[in-house]
C-alpha cells in the first residue's frame, strides 16, 4: 500500500517568541473584483484586519507585500504566462495595500516580482535584523504567492503558521487543496482564533 502524508508524523510548531505578521499581496488588484487578478473576498480583508491590529498592539512586526513591475524586463516569464499580472505598474491603483490594511509608517511593504515574498527581495534580511524567527503569513491567494512565501519562510527556517481565514483563492477547490498541503508538510494552519491565543499567551497578555 502506498504511503500518503496522512501516514506521517506531523509536529505542530507553533509560534515562537519572536514571531512577525506577513501579509502577502493584501493590494487592490487581488482584493477588488474590477480587476482581472481580484476577487470579492471582505471576509478575508476583515481576518487580515484583526491579525493586524493584535500585532500593532503588542508591538511586533508586520510586513506587507505587492506586486510591482518598474520595467519590461522583470518576471518576463511569469508575465508571459500570466499577461493579466502587467496591470501591476509601479504608478497603479493595483499595487497600492488595500485600504482597509493601510501600513503605519515604519511598516515594510516589500515589492517582488514573482510568488514569493522573499524571491529576489530583503525580506530574510530584515526579519533577521529584528529577531523574528516565525511568521504568521496571511494573504491572497493561497494557491499562489501565500504557499510560495509560506514554503520560503519554511525553506529560511523560520517557523511558519497560516491563519485560515486570513487566506484567500478565487478557486475554493485550490483553496482547500493547497491548505491541506501546507499543513501536511509546511506550516501549522490555524484557525485566526487560535493564532490570537498563542500571541497573548506568548505575549503574557490576557486574550
Amino acid at each position: 500500500m502506498a504511503m500518503t502524508w496522512n501516514d506521517l508524523q506531523q509536529n505542530a510548531l507553533g509560534l515562537t517568541t519572536s514571531p512577525a505578521l506577513l501579509l502577502v499581496d493584501m493590494i487592490n488588484g487581488f482584493t477588488d473584483p474590477a480587476c482581472a487578478l481580484g476577487t470579492d473576498c471582505p471576509e478575508v480583508v476583515a481576518a487580515n484586519l484583526q491579525l493586524l491590529k493584535t500585532f500593532r498592539a503588542l508591538g511586533l512586526p508586520v510586513f506587507f507585500t505587492t506586486v510591482v513591475y518598474r520595467n519590461d524586463q522583470q518576471a518576463q516569464v511569469f508575465r508571459q504566462k500570466v499577461p493579466a499580472l502587467n496591470v501591476l505598474q509601479s504608478d497603479s491603483h493595483w499595487v497600492k495595500v488595500d485600504s482597509a490594511l493601510e501600513p503605519l509608517d515604519g511598516e515594510p511593504v516589500i515589492e517582488k516580482q514573482w510568488a514569493s515574498a522573499f524571491f529576489d527581495t530583503d525580506l530574510d534580511q530584515q526579519l533577521s535584523a529584528l529577531g523574528v524567527d516565525s511568521l504568521v503569513v496571511t494573504g491572497l491567494t493561497t494557491s499562489g504567492c501565500v504557499r510560495a512565501s509560506a514554503v520560503d519562510a519554511l525553506q529560511n527556517n523560520y517557523q511558519v503558521v497560516v491563519a485560515e481565514e486570513a487566506v484567500g483563492d478565487r478557486n475554493p477547490e485550490a483553496h482547500r487543496a493547497n491548505l491541506f498541503d501546507l499543513n501536511a508538510k509546511y506550516a501549522d494552519v490555524i484557525p485566526v482564533a487560535q493564532v490570537l491565543s498563542q500571541l497573548t499567551a506568548l505575549c503574557g497578555v490576557e486574550p
